[in-house]
């Protein structure tokens, strides 16, 4: 079965969706803010703050981390629909420059689609520099369709 890549669901419907199903990601104040879906892609602005910070003022591994997951998530329930049991699979993540206290963009695109399986690539990015400063790929399991 192949998916249309056209997003089906708008940033607003997102947003939505993860307050009423996540609501723990805002636990400390909206962090999280999905501000584009398009074909192939979407885009998940982190806004960290001191709690998000290891010693030296740099966000830490973890921070990005969610980041990372929460972006691909967001790709993925733009393209499939409200679907609260897609799982994280794998995700491994390669962190290239430091990030200072600053709002990030996770650009999560999807490689594959299957039935069962996504894969995805995603960019972290400062909003302001456009400097990468991480790149992750993540599989997601989709549970089937209910009849």
């Amino acid at each position: 079965m192949a998916f249309d890549m056209t997003p089906i669901l708008t940033t607003g419907q997102i947003e939505e969706f993860l307050a009423r199903e996540f609501p723990q990601i805002h636990a400390n104040g909206p962090v999280f803010e999905c501000i584009d879906v398009a074909p192939r892609t979407a885009t998940l602005r982190f806004h960290p703050n001191e709690i998000h910070l290891r010693p030296g003022g740099t966000v830490s591994g973890p921070a990005l981390f969610a980041l990372a997951d929460v972006a691909a998530y967001v790709a993925l329930l733009a393209h499939i629909g409200p679907v609260a049991l897609a799982l994280t699979t794998n995700l491994t993540i390669n962190f290239l420059n430091r990030a200072d206290l600053a709002p990030l963009d996770g650009v999560a695109r999807i490689l594959k689609l299957g039935r069962s399986l996504a894969m995805l690539e995603i960019s972290i990015e400062r909003t302001d520099t456009r400097t990468l400063i991480a790149h992750a790929t993540a599989t997601y399991s989709i549970p089937p369709a209910k009849a």
